[in-house]
C-alpha cells in the first residue's frame, strides 16, 4: 500500500511514529506498544533512523517485523547522515527486498558533537538530493518528507524554508509530514503559503501529545516549536504533577486534532515517543466523536 493513496480529507487516516530502541528489551517494549495501538487501525506507522545510521539495522528490522507480523503498513525513515551513495543504495535494496513500499526521506541532524551538517565524501548534503537519487535509481517507493510550519531552525526565513520544500517536492516527494506544533494557526498558515508556492502534495500535521514537562521544554528548544502562552501557563501550574501534565497534554492535543479534522486535513501523524496511552486516549476520543 502506498501511503499517498490513504491520505484523503474525506477519510483521513491516523498514523504513529516510533523510534528504534538501542536494546533488545527496548525493542520488546516497543513491539508491545505497537500491539496496544494496533486495534486503533492506523493507516501506517513509521520508524525513525538514528544519527549517523546508528540504528540503521534496527530500523530496517523493525519495519520489516511490523509489516510481516501485524499487517500494519510500515514506513522507514532514511537520512543522509554518515552515508555514501553506495551505503544508501544498499539500504534501499534491503528495504525493497523486505517489501517495504514507503520511505520518509530526511537530511538528518548533525551527529552529536558536530555544530553543522557535513556530508561524508560521496554522500548528500540535502534531502532534495536524496529524493532525486531514489527516483533516479528507479526504486518504486512512495516518498514522504518533512516540513516545518514555523520554519526550519537553520533557514534564514520561512520563505527560504518554503523554497527548500518546493525543491524536495519537485524532486519527487509524494507527501510531507510536519514537525510537531502546538498552535494550529501555524499549520493552516503554512498550508496556505505552500499552496501559493505551488506545493500541492498532501501536508500531514504532526502532533505530539505532551506527557512530560521537562521533555516538552527540551523538544521545543531543539526544534523551535512555539508553545501558546495559555498552554505554557497551564503546564507551569501542574509541572510537578505528572498525571495532571498528561491529562493537560491529552486534552490539548485532542482539541487540536478535532479542529484539524474539521478543517479537512488528509490525516494526523502522532509522535508517540514509543508509548501508547496518550495517543490511544486521543484517537479513541476522536473516533468516538465521529
Amino acid at each position: 500500500m502506498k501511503i499517498r493513496n490513504c491520505l484523503n480529507p474525506s477519510q483521513p487516516c491516523f498514523s504513529f511514529e516510533f523510534f528504534p530502541p538501542k536494546t533488545d528489551a527496548g525493542v520488546a517494549s516497543l513491539l508491545r506498544t505497537v500491539e496496544e495501538l494496533a486495534p486503533l487501525n492506523p493507516g501506517f506507522v513509521s520508524v525513525t533512523y538514528g544519527a549517523g545510521g546508528s540504528t540503521r539495522d534496527r530500523t530496517v528490522d523493525l519495519v520489516t517485523h511490523i509489516k510481516e507480523h501485524t499487517g500494519i503498513e510500515a514506513m522507514a525513515h532514511l537520512t543522509c547522515v554518515g552515508h555514501t551513495r553506495d551505503d544508501l543504495r544498499d539500504v534501499l535494496r534491503r528495504l525493497a527486498a523486505a517489501r517495504i513500499e514507503n520511505l520518509l526521506l530526511l537530511r538528518g541532524d548533525p551527529p552529536q558533537g558536530q555544530q553543522s551538517f557535513e556530508p561524508v565524501p560521496g554522500g548528500f548534503r540535502y534531502a532534495e538530493e536524496l529524493v532525486r537519487f531514489v527516483r533516479e535509481e528507479d526504486f518504486n517507493f512512495c516518498l514522504g518528507g518533512a516540513c516545518y510550519p514555523e520554519g526550519h531552525m537553520e533557514t534564514a526565513s520561512r520563505e527560504d524554508d518554503l523554497k527548500h520544500l518546493k525543491a524536495k517536492v519537485d524532486a519527487g516527494m509524494d507527501f510531507v509530514v510536519t514537525q510537531l506544533f502546538f498552535d494550529n494557526a501555524f499549520y493552516f498558515d503554512f498550508v496556505e503559503r505552500a499552496r501559493r508556492a505551488g506545493i500541492n502534495v498532501p501536508i500531514v500535521p504532526g502532533i505530539m501529545p505532551i506527557t512530560n514537562y521537562e521533555q516538552v521544554q527540551r523538544f521545543t528548544r531543539m526544534c523551535g516549536a512555539t508553545v501558546p502562552m495559555r498552554l505554557a501557563l497551564q503546564m507551569e501550574r501542574v509541572k510537578d504533577q505528572p498525571d495532571a501534565v498528561v491529562q493537560l497534554g491529552v486534552a490539548h492535543a485532542t482539541v487540536q486534532c478535532m479542529e484539524l479534522l474539521a478543517r479537512g486535513v488528509p490525516g494526523i501523524h502522532f509522535y508517540t515517543l514509543n508509548k501508547s496511552p496518550a495517543t490511544r486516549m486521543i484517537v479513541s476520543a476522536l473516533r468516538a466523536r465521529s
